[in-house]
């Protein structure tokens, strides 16, 4: 596991780090704990960073198709406003992790999707990264993301997306090909927003005729 750890900090991930979360949110290396809660009127700009992960793409050898389809879909769904921070990165493991804390961490984005690097190939390590700088996994996204992506494709099974918190961040592993992208997302976005709610994430609203956000009723 490289050494960038949680969010930034260094040592091995999930496990207790020397200094108190005070400790790290003062030094910058991870998101502070304590933010205001936005109200349900809020009109905060949500940031969302679109990370792929391609060698090819990041040597500009092969159009990056992922990124711009996460962003696409994003602004066919989102009512809310946000602003994308893109990135383009090699299947290095410790610059996507660099990439992911950074996002995360200096940018405080709220959501940060990436696509690529979530196959068995030996170059495949998006979901390692995703899971060395995230204090808690959220095993439930890959999972119906796989479920439903196999009832398109067999090979779907051959996916490792995972999902998982860095701080206040949701992170989400998505696959390379923009219709996959799109099949997954429809499938786990309606959960996304109240998910941004209980991190104390900005208020996401989404255009209901395409996607309805769920939020249990109080």
């Amino acid at each position: 596991m490289s050494e960038s750890g949680i969010c930034g900090a260094t040592g091995p991930a999930h496990s207790q780090s020397e200094l108190s979360n005070s400790e790290l949110s003062d030094s910058g290396l991870v998101p502070s704990l304590s933010r205001t809660k936005p109200s349900k009127e809020s009109s905060m700009t949500a940031r969302i960073g679109i990370v792929t992960v391609s060698d090819r793409a990041s040597r500009g050898e092969y159009e990056d198709r992922g990124g711009p389809a996460i962003l696409a879909y994003l602004n066919e769904v989102l009512t809310s406003p946000f602003e994308p921070f893109p990135r383009v990165i090699p299947d290095e493991q410790h610059l996507i992790e660099q990439a992911l804390n950074e996002l995360c961490s200096i940018h405080r984005c709220c959501l940060v999707i990436t696509t690529g690097g979530t196959g068995p190939a030996l170059r495949d390590v998006t979901p390692e990264a995703t899971f060395a700088v995230c204090q808690k996994m959220m095993p439930g996204f890959g999972e119906l993301m796989r479920k439903v992506s196999l009832e398109k494709v067999s090979t779907a099974i051959l996916s490792r997306q995972t999902a998982g918190i860095c701080g206040h961040s949701l992170i989400i592993n998505l696959p390379g090909q923009p219709k996959a992208i799109h099949e997954c997302l429809d499938a786990v976005f309606p959960a996304i927003p109240y998910c941004i709610d209980l991190l104390e994430g900005p208020y996401l609203t989404t255009d209901e005729n395409r996607i309805k956000a769920f939020r249990p009723k109080k």
